[in-house]
């Protein structure tokens, strides 16, 4: 398997990046029934080639550039792979006392990486726990903000139907979803306006605060983010923070891409005013060069994130535990039950080392600006959005309808992926370069494709 997948890396380039087979041609192709007897993995893996693998969109090709990067690596998979053959159930430091310190330990070296304040170590009041995505992150957030506001009271009578939570119109859904998960109710679920750089605009939030207040309601949430899906937009941390300060907001920094950034120190100014913050992630699993799922969520205050999540049934009580000397990362989050994560991350690290990893980042955004010049000085596309880090959104001067013909036309012939935006009634083109082997020939390719084929499709229309 080990040399399938090696076999896999050095090959996937011949691949069309994105799956061309039709709904319905997979699944066709899968017996109605288990089979009744044993069959040789040999069947199994040659099943894979014919039937699996046409049906996989390559995210580890290099010409990936669609939506965000998720990206892994060689110590990476041998990391899971470990994982998967101890088969430890980490939901307890009694279950396996290495896979919680081991993440302990290692998301300490994230939070001095990232030079993140003292308040988000282990060995201060907060700490960090892995989840599985940005999303199970912000969930778990917003309960802990609910619990604060309301004194722990919701848990023990209920929602309350007046509290209020703070997001712009350019942060991801996954927050609407945890809203609706908590109890909160979209319908108290406020979108800030952004300005030019589609940023949250903080005049806005604070007007909206206030509102609320005066209207009986409870303010208690806010999510900033920093890099936005859409087009890497990064709001304004520090006056979103003064602003949660002053009203006694809970501030959560959804980072999921673009804190990988903030590792190499000429990027770490985007994580300006996290110091303000109550709880922050990032998924190395996006740009980290970490296999999926690996979310690293940091708070401030562990003990309001434990009182709100922790339940303790008879049959999980042990010493360790009772003593308080342990952390038991089952209260972290939303599921009881955790994989050793960890070593991937750990392996990743070591692997690399910390100016290894510099070295890469910078170089995708480098990468991303020598594309995103070459957007500038072109007669026939115009950069869209700003372009701080490693995503360009571009279009092209033919509008919506030639853009959606141009993506289709490129993706369908499967040399090259990338996504689309919408950006005030405009169909961008999204180029986002972090996938782990993409070089600049990759990039060079598929401008010059981009070109091609734009040019292709005007003279066939004329």
């Amino acid at each position: 398997m080990i040399d399938w997948i090696a076999d896999y890396y050095e090959t996937v380039e011949k691949y069309p990046v994105l799956s061309q087979v039709t709904p319905g041609e997979i699944i066709d192709q899968l017996p109605l029934n288990a089979p009744l007897e044993s069959e040789s993995m040999d069947q199994i893996m040659a099943d894979v080639n014919s039937i699996i693998l046409p049906g996989i969109t390559h995210w580890q090709s290099p010409n990936f550039f669609a939506y965000f990067p998720a990206n892994s690596s060689g110590p990476s998979v041998l990391g899971d792979l470990l994982s998967s053959g101890l088969g430890v159930q980490g939901m307890l430091w009694a279950t396996s006392p290495a896979c919680t310190e081991l993440e302990t330990r290692v998301l300490d070296w994230l939070a001095d990486m990232l030079q993140l304040p003292e308040k988000f170590k282990s060995t201060s009041t907060g700490g960090s726990v892995i989840q599985d995505t940005a999303s199970s992150a912000a969930l778990s957030a917003l309960l802990a903000a609910r619990e604060k506001k309301t004194n722990y009271l919701t848990n023990q009578t209920g929602c309350l139907g007046n509290l209020v939570a703070y997001i712009s119109e350019q942060t991801h859904s996954s927050v609407e979803k945890a809203i609706k998960i908590a109890g909160i109710g979209s319908n108290n679920l406020r979108l800030i306006g952004v300005d030019e750089k589609l940023a949250m605009r903080t005049d806005l939030l604070e007007l909206a605060i206030k509102q609320d207040l005066a209207n009986g309601l409870i303010p208690f949430f806010v999510c900033a983010t920093v890099g936005t899906t859409s087009t890497n937009a990064i709001d304004p941390l520090t006056e979103i923070g003064n602003i949660c300060q002053q009203y006694q907001l809970w501030m959560h920094i959804d980072d999921a891409m673009s804190g990988t950034a903030a590792i190499c120190p000429e990027y770490r100014f985007i994580l300006n005013g996290v110091e303000l913050a109550d709880s922050f992630s990032f998924n190395p699993h996006k740009w980290m060069f970490t296999n999926f799922d690996c979310n690293c969520f940091f708070v401030a205050d562990r003990s309001v994130l434990i009182k709100t999540l922790s339940i303790l049934p008879e049959y999980l009580k042990n010493q360790a535990t009772e003593s308080g000397a342990v952390f038991d990362y089952r209260d972290w989050h939303i599921q009881l039950g955790r994989r050793f994560r960890s070593l991937k991350l750990w392996f990743v690290i070591r692997h690399y080392g910390v100016n290894g990893l510099r070295f890469h980042i910078s170089e995708h955004i480098r990468l991303a600006q020598q594309f995103a010049g070459w957007i500038d000085s072109s007669d026939d596309f115009n950069l869209m959005a700003p372009a701080p880090l490693n995503l360009v959104c571009f279009a092209h001067k033919k509008g919506n309808d030639f853009n959606r013909q141009l993506l289709d036309t490129i993706n369908k012939e499967g040399k090259m992926f990338f996504t689309h935006t919408m950006i005030n009634g405009q169909y961008i083109l999204r180029m986002c370069i972090g996938q782990t082997h993409t070089q600049i020939e990759h990039v060079r390719q598929a401008w010059e494709t981009i070109q091609k084929t734009a040019i292709e499709i005007i003279l066939k229309s004329t």
